[in-house]
């Protein structure tokens, strides 16, 4: 089925988190958002995992209106320090603070510095009143200690969610939101697929994290944001739902979830 077939009727699907400023789109970003909004995706949220990248991501929001742009330090890159991006947080026009985080998969940073700077960007995200965008692996119970102490923002949405049921409702119950990558697509992801069932409808949303994690029917490929209609379509498989109705509710709950897409 191609992706000019999956257009929905509707407003447009909104990829919830990207990375289009990133040196693999090698035809650039405007080739890239061109082909999202051909498949019906009128919005997309470019996410900054350190300062390089929050600068690109910067960068590609301010030459296309249908990017925005997130400031965030990875737990990956926590080392680097919360100083490298203090001052981008400040940026006009930014949509959320984050990627932030735990990931004891790679443990790429020592766990005690990535649990530093991940309180520091859920302070950072109450000082601005700021989205806070949360990356997790391997780490659910550490992440939820971490969101208790300091409080969880008003916005929060774990981003790229692998886990079960359980985390799912842990997560919801706390007011986070729950956003479904391409993983969601592969045949082999079965708790996640009983998560996304269960999942309440407002709490929903859709993204690719482009360029990885190519869905269904792309595995393999450079992902993109135009496929973020592939996890749209799953999902609508998946809660038995049109797909023009996901279309709707995911698109409504980024809008809420990051008040700064409302122009």
């Amino acid at each position: 089925m191609s992706e000019q077939s999956l257009r929905p009727v509707i407003s447009g699907w909104v990829d919830t988190h990207c990375h289009v400023h990133d040196p693999k789109f090698t035809e650039g970003v405007g080739v890239a958002v061109a082909a999202a909004q051909a498949t019906g995706v009128s919005q997309m949220i470019s996410v900054g995992c350190d300062r390089p990248t929050s600068l690109a991501a910067i960068s590609a929001a301010a030459d296309h209106p249908a990017v925005f742009a997130s400031v965030g330090l990875h737990p990956h890159e926590a080392t680097e320090g919360i100083d490298t991006i203090a001052d981008l947080v400040h940026t006009p026009g930014i949509v959320a603070i984050g990627e932030a985080g735990l990931d004891y998969y790679y443990e790429h940073s020592p766990r005690e510095i990535q649990r530093k700077v991940f309180a520091d960007q859920i302070g950072i995200a109450h000082d601005l009143g700021l989205p806070l965008i949360i990356h997790t692996r391997d780490a659910w119970e550490e992440t939820f200690e971490i969101l208790d102490a300091e409080g969880m923002p008003e916005r929060t949405i774990f981003h790229c969610f692998t886990g079960g049921p359980n985390e799912m409702r842990a997560a919801v119950d706390r007011g986070a939101y729950i956003s479904l990558s391409g993983i969601v697509t592969f045949p082999s992801a079965t708790d996640l697929h009983e998560a996304a069932r269960q999942c309440p409808t407002d709490r929903l949303l859709i993204e690719t994290d482009s360029p990885y994690l190519a869905p269904v029917p792309h595995r393999g490929r450079r992902n993109e944001p135009a496929w973020v209609i592939h996890v749209g379509h799953r999902l609508a498989e998946l809660t038995d739902r049109e797909a023009t109705e996901i279309c709707e509710i995911t698109s409504r709950n980024s809008r809420l979830a990051f008040p700064a897409l409302v122009t």
